[in-house]
């Protein structure tokens, strides 16, 4: 997060790699609150993610589906400060809040999980929002409308 964002609310999306959950909810939340730009800053980043490397092709597809372009997305592995930095930090299983727990203990009031947003009925209850790498582009597509749900109701809560 840079110097000129210091007034906007920081959010911060994690996932595992940085190649697609958390790009599309990055996306996402950046698409539904264009005209409220100055308010946030917004980024991603993955608990295991190489530095530098773009979005998944099928992530940038169904983003395309829904007017997003995340072409000049570079990956970044989450550090420490990261998390400090952010106002909310959204993750996409259960595992990312407990590591992003361990790796910054102080951070437990804002870390949620992004399925803490989603309709009642979405996902059965389930926590966790599935890794789609290496599935077929229809397991895409069902993330991103989970992911898309769930950001809806962010954007109205933050």
């Amino acid at each position: 997060m840079n110097e000129k964002d210091r007034t906007a609310k920081r959010i911060l999306f994690v996932c595992t790699g940085n190649s697609c959950r958390s790009v599309m909810a990055e996306g996402l939340f950046k698409k539904m609150t264009e005209d409220r730009r100055a308010e946030y800053s917004v980024m991603s980043a993955g608990i295991s993610a190489p530095d530098g490397f773009p979005a998944t092709p099928d992530t940038l597809h169904v983003l395309e589906g829904e007017g997003v372009d995340m072409s000049g997305h570079a990956s970044q592995r989450l550090r420490p400060e990261m998390v400090l930095a952010a106002d909310k930090v959204f993750v996409m299983e259960k595992f990312h809040k407990d590591w992003v727990l361990k790796l910054v203990p102080q951070a437990a009031g804002k870390v949620h999980l992004l399925t803490e947003f989603a309709p009642n009925d979405d996902f059965g209850g389930q926590e966790d929002i599935p890794d789609p790498i290496r599935m077929s582009a229809n397991f895409y597509k069902n993330v991103l409308v989970v992911i898309r749900r769930c950001i809806e109701r962010i954007v109205q809560a933050v």
